[in-house]
Parts: structure tokens; C-alpha cells; sequence
């Protein structure tokens, strides 16, 4: 069994996973189901994007630029990497249109591609934070 703190008051998680005990198709949910499923290669995009954002250093890297632009130099003095590893975590997070870049003159500044970035970042640490407080 686990416990989660949620908010002052403590459940108990059961590790078991519940079925039915009788076979009933609800036909309409299954029907409401199939029909908005996203097709198979929204669903692989989807599931490449969180691969991408499976990883802690490009996690770091998005949350250094959600409040301003920075060059790699910047990044990697705030999450305590080497240039070149910043670089190719950039070139990961720029292949998934999860951040962009400008030149100016020989420096370039690296920003979240949208808001849609922020958005997910912000409902990912919302989520995670729940289980803080």
C-alpha cells in the first residue's frame, strides 16, 4: 500500500488495478471513444513529445527559458552543463518545436517556441506539485 498526502489528509493507494466483475459493454462510451481518438500518428507524435520531455536536463533547459531568452551560454551556466552538452539538448528540443532561436550577430538566443510549451510545463509542475502540498 501507498499513502499520498493530499492536502492534510492521508490516502491509502492500493497498488491492485480494479476490473469488472461483470462483462458490460457501455456501447456509447466505447463509440464516444473511438470516434474522438486522435488518429495513430497524432497519438506517436504525442508520445514522442514526452519522450523528449522525459529527460531532466531538457526539463531544466525549458524551465530556464520560460521567463526570458537566453543563449547556450546562459543555459549552461544555470543548470550547470557544458556548452556542447546544452547544444545537443537544444537540437533535440528544437526537432520537437518545443523552442526556437534568433540570431543576433554571433549569439544565438534560444526561446520557447509557443505558449502551448509553457502550458504544458506549467500543468506538468501543477500536477507534481498536488502531491507537495
Amino acid at each position: 500500500m501507498k499513502t499520498v498526502n493530499d492536502k492534510a489528509e492521508k490516502i491509502d493507494v492500493d497498488d491492485t488495478i480494479e476490473a469488472c466483475q461483470a462483462h458490460i459493454v457501455h456501447q456509447n462510451l466505447v463509440d464516444k471513444a473511438i470516434k474522438d481518438k486522435p488518429s495513430d500518428e497524432m497519438i506517436d507524435d504525442l508520445s514522442n513529445l514526452f519522450k523528449v520531455l522525459g529527460d531532466q536536463t531538457r526539463i531544466k533547459i525549458i524551465y530556464s527559458l520560460i521567463e526570458n531568452e537566453m543563449c547556450v551560454c546562459d543555459i549552461a551556466e544555470t543548470i550547470s552543463m557544458t556548452q556542447s552538452a546544452v547544444s545537443h539538448q537544444l537540437r533535440v528540443l528544437k526537432q520537437a518545436r518545443l523552442v526556437k532561436f534568433r540570431k543576433e550577430g554571433k549569439t544565438v538566443f534560444y526561446s520557447l517556441d509557443d505558449e502551448h510549451v509553457n502550458k504544458i510545463f506549467d500543468f506538468g509542475l501543477s500536477h507534481i506539485k498536488e502531491m507537495y502540498y
